[in-house]
């Protein structure tokens, strides 16, 4: 099993680069946002995810942790194939990934190749409130400090304000504003005012889309 390739890049195709790791040449799938950053005849070092078929094995490449761990949550996903999973990393980076998640913004998955309306709405819909932890950096008792319990009324507080928060941003949309940037102005708003209520977090927000217009 390759998890990882370290060698000088070959040659391109349009969903896939060849490493030359001495002198043998591994095919690598990977996303056009992946393929942009290499260049020909430089030395890569990427992350790998090796798919075993009945008749085929094939690697897929990524330039970190964080966007292979995407990788495996979204082909958990029925219909998400490794193909369009590619076709997602390519229009989504992990950071947005996670706020159309979490915002439940079926357009931008729907934007990538091979994601239609229904399969959007799925995945939207099945990753709901997941979070992929893993980073570069990141050891694991890092991980285990960001996973602790809160309290009762810590996490009491926080439903409090997830409602708010969802609230506002409904509102917003019903305004006309595209769900995944009244998610990113509501939560901007948010943590500057953590017990904000739903007219304040929409005031807020709607400054925030002025102060970006000016």
């Amino acid at each position: 099993m390759i998890a990882k390739l370290r060698g000088l890049v070959d040659c391109f195709g349009d969903d896939y680069v060849i490493i030359d790791v001495n002198g043998v040449g591994y095919l690598v799938f990977a996303s056009s946002r992946t393929l942009s950053k290499l260049v020909k005849g430089t030395e890569v070092s990427l992350w790998i995810e090796t798919v075993v078929r009945e008749d085929s094995i094939s690697l897929y490449g990524f330039t970190s942790q964080l966007e292979k761990e995407w990788f495996l949550t979204l082909t958990k996903v029925q219909g998400v194939g490794a193909k369009v999973c590619l076709s997602i990393l390519s229009v989504l980076t992990p950071s947005q990934l996670s706020q159309a998640i979490a915002a439940q913004d079926k357009s931008s998955f729907a934007r990538a190749n091979g994601v239609g309306p229904k399969l959007a709405a799925r995945i939207v819909s099945e990753l709901k409130g997941k979070m992929v932890l893993v980073s570069d950096n990141a050891d694991a008792s890092e991980l285990a400090a960001e996973m602790k319990e809160n309290t009762p009324a810590e996490t009491k507080a926080e439903e409090k304000s997830a409602r708010a928060a969802e609230d506002a941003i409904s509102a917003l949309v019903n305004l006309g504003y595209q769900r995944i940037e009244a998610y990113q102005a509501v939560n901007a708003v948010a943590a500057k005012m953590p017990d904000a209520d739903v007219s304040q977090l929409i005031k807020g927000a709607l400054k925030e889309f002025a102060n970006k217009e000016v």
